[in-house]
């Protein structure tokens, strides 16, 4: 990546890199790190989606004056993958995400979870970089803005589990199969109430595909 490039992301982010390697990192999807012997993000990842919930609990623990329940929802609804998407592309990120070939040609710089980890990695390059406070400061411009418009995403896992537990059902979930190439699979999930089959779904990650069966499942139970 050519450093006016790196300049620019910089100057969005309003934060510059000590060390710029830990930004570089934060941007090389594993398609790409094994295409040129690098290291990916995925360590850097691991890293912003801890200081992701931190930053998310320090700023509703302040805005919300209800119990640990209620945060704990709220959080994760600002933490989902949708949500990431979302401050990712306000940031612009997919722009600077290094790709390995047969990723980009597959549509990899749109893909959802993709970006949702590219945003993790760069707060995880921040953090470590810089320190907590200067990655609060990235989800304080870049999250928290769009905090109301988030709240709004359906996590159709959590509707379903709700549901059932009311009616002290037991639920599990299946990924049963997953067709296509190694940088471009399709995942098949199946959801059980009890021992009853009650949706299937299909995604490009398990997650994704996961939320489809509990959709179908609701959509069942409606």
């Amino acid at each position: 990546m050519s450093n006016d490039l790196l300049e620019e992301l910089q100057d969005k982010l309003n934060y510059h890199f000590k060390n710029i390697n830990y930004l570089k990192e934060a941007l090389t999807h594993s398609s790409y790190a094994n295409e040129h012997g690098l290291k990916s993000n995925e360590r850097m990842e691991f890293l912003g989606d801890a200081v992701l919930e931190l930053a998310m609990s320090k700023h509703l623990f302040s805005v919300i004056d209800l119990d640990e329940g209620v945060l704990t929802k709220t959080r994760a609804k600002t933490v989902c993958e949708e949500a990431l998407d979302i401050y990712a592309n306000k940031l612009d990120l997919p722009k600077y995400l290094l790709l390995g070939k047969g990723e980009e040609a597959t549509g990899g710089r749109k893909r959802p979870a993709i970006i949702a980890d590219m945003f993790e990695a760069t707060l995880g390059a921040v953090f470590l970089d810089g320190g907590f406070e200067e990655a609060y400061k990235i989800v304080e411009k870049f999250a928290l803005p769009y905090y109301e418009s988030v709240l709004t995403i359906k996590d159709y896992k959590s509707i379903l589990q709700e549901k059932l537990q009311s009616e002290k059902r037991t639920i599990k979930y299946e990924i049963v199969s997953d067709t296509g190439p190694a940088n471009d699979k399709t995942f098949e999930a199946v959801v059980y109430m009890d021992n009853i089959l009650m949706g299937r779904g299909y995604g490009k990650t398990k997650k994704e595909a996961q939320q489809n069966a509990a959709k179908a499942a609701l959509a069942k139970e409606a």
